[in-house]
């Protein structure tokens, strides 16, 4: 009998996810990866997702106050094995050291846009509309 397949993450995939945005945050927060765009930026993981071997995580990141993200991602992935090299003490119950991947997030500005459109007097309108009823 074949198992259903599903799209959502399994609270493992979740949980490991978690840990490992800790594990990278700590990580960037005491400095330790010596590259001078990574140094100077501070930079917000919103999310990592593992793979359902758990084998590889994509981390979602924002550079705060950065104007090219891509540079700022592109240095992340420059030094994803050093930082993968650093989850060690974190992640000591993991059978394996997930390969990190680093992609900037753009979730803020999909959120960003809803607002703009919820707020135009357009959408305004029908609202005004719709409680006038």
């Amino acid at each position: 009998m074949k198992k259903p397949t599903s799209s959502a993450p399994s609270q493992r995939m979740l949980r490991v996810g978690e840990q490992v945005r800790a594990a990278i945050t700590q990580v960037l927060q005491r400095g330790d990866v010596r590259d001078p765009l990574i140094e100077k930026t501070v930079i917000s993981i919103s999310e990592v997702r593992m793979s359902p071997d758990l084998k590889i995580a994509t981390a979602f990141v924002t550079p705060l106050g950065a104007t090219d993200h891509d540079e700022t991602v592109a240095a992340l992935n420059r030094n994803a094995k050093f930082i993968r090299g650093r989850l060690g003490n974190a992640l000591r119950q993991m059978k394996y050291m997930p390969e990190l991947r680093f992609r900037d997030d753009t979730s803020f500005d999909n959120y960003q846009k809803i607002d703009e459109l919820l707020r135009s007097p357009e959408v305004a309108r029908d609202l005004d509309e719709e409680t006038e009823e």
